[in-house]
């Protein structure tokens, strides 16, 4: 993975710049009065007549020069930022999973379906082409896709075909070939802070996750040293303006807002105006749930992008959407429908917890090829990190 959201508690690339001062000058010592007429007289031959000599003031400590601020032109999203940005005091809890463990027990449910269906099939059996036929089926309805299914059917039968073959192997051999697909698209949300600011779009169907993802990402920048502004774009939901506005509190981050059922494309105008104002190094832009199937909504969505075009031609700098791991094959279509209108450039995925759909991840790599850039397991505002192409195989294939 790397953002190997911004994981990285959550690190940058940059270096701070130091200030170096010069050393303050030693006061001179004072002359004992019985030898300044020697001394003046060595020093000044030609006035003799000098007798005394007052003692010289202390020269000024100099100015101190302006500090200097760090210049960030591009930072990494990689790792992940521990709860304290909450200000509010948080009970005593037990301490925290590992995350790999928090990430295998959300998938423990596709990993447990799909471990029983492939010990099924090769129970007391010998690789033959029934079996691959058997096991392709298994891998295609785990919805991970007809090119996973093929690359691992493939992989076993050129080196095991007419053997005993274990289900351990089959999942040994399944959890290579997955990471072969994920680990092209497993990569670090990078920034480039050349654009101030830079803005990120989140886009996806309602229900997947989009504000909450908003607040952890604003979690991991503002902990990371950004300055961060946030945007309520879905102005559909007064929930979702509300919700956007407590993750302004916690992360202190300003939120623009409006009115509900306002113009979302007025808003993102507005906020980019006022982060570029401001100064502020990162502008999240909130949207409301788009429906593939509504072409009035779809279409305003095209006009936020077109909005933010004018602004800077290169703006939204990244799309995100979020996908909903138990919506299945129906993720398929929604990742296609927002690449064309908003032209997605990078994905998260929820709700990877208690599903027993994970599989569609690698469906995605391996047809659309976009970056994922974390995963979420969980609601807490630690539970969205980088995507690890490894440990994600090694979980749904159920061998870590």
């Amino acid at each position: 993975m790397a953002f190997n959201f911004i994981k990285k508690v959550f690190s940058f690339g940059n270096k701070q710049a130091e200030q170096a001062q010069e050393p303050v000058p030693e006061a001179e010592a004072v002359l004992a009065p019985e030898t300044l007429p020697e001394i003046v007289t060595e020093a000044f031959p030609a006035e003799p007549e000098i007798v005394g000599l007052e003692e010289p003031e202390p020269e000024p400590e100099p100015e101190p020069e302006p500090e200097l601020k760090p210049v960030i032109k591009k930072v990494t999203v990689a790792k992940k930022v521990e709860e304290k940005v909450l200000e509010q005091a948080a009970p005593v809890e037990a301490p925290k999973k590992p995350w790999f463990q928090r990430m295998r027990e959300g998938l423990s449910r596709s990993s447990r379906e799909l471990s029983g269906n492939i010990a099924g099939v090769f129970t007391r059996r010998k690789l033959d082409d029934d079996t691959l036929q058997d096991l392709e089926d298994v891998l295609i309805r785990a919805d991970l896709g007809i090119e996973t299914a093929l690359r691992v059917t493939d992989a076993l039968a050129a080196s095991r075909y007419g053997k005993d073959v274990s289900d351990e192997d089959v999942r040994a051999v399944m959890a290579a070939e997955v990471e072969k697909v994920l680990g092209p698209v497993a990569r670090p949300l990078e920034l480039d802070l050349a654009h101030k600011p830079h803005v990120i779009l989140v886009v996806g169907v309602n229900g997947t996750g989009k504000t909450t993802t908003i607040g952890k990402l604003a979690a991991k920048l503002t902990e990371g040293g950004l300055s961060v502004m946030l945007a309520a774009g879905d102005t559909f939901r007064a929930a979702a303006i509300e919700q956007l506005k407590i993750w302004g509190e916690r992360t202190r981050s300003p939120v623009i807002a409006t009115k509900l059922g306002a113009d979302a494309a007025g808003l993102a105008y507005d906020a980019f105006k006022q982060a570029k104002a401001a100064g502020s190094d990162v502008l999240i832009i909130d949207t409301a749930g788009r429906l593939q199937n509504s072409a009035e909504l779809m279409a305003e969505l095209e006009k936020i992008v077109r909005v933010l075009g004018k602004l800077d031609p290169e703006a939204p700098h990244t799309v995100l959407q979020t996908v909903d791991a138990t919506t299945g094959q129906n993720a398929l279509n929604q990742v296609e429908i927002f690449r064309n209108v908003a032209g997605v450039n990078g994905l998260v995925m929820t709700k990877l917890d208690g599903t027993a759909r994970g599989g569609i991840l690698v469906a995605i790599a391996a047809r659309h090829k976009l970056p994922v850039y974390f995963i979420g397991v969980g609601e807490g505002v630690d539970d969205l990190e980088p995507f690890s192409a490894n440990e994600f195989a090694r979980a749904i294939a159920g061998t870590g």
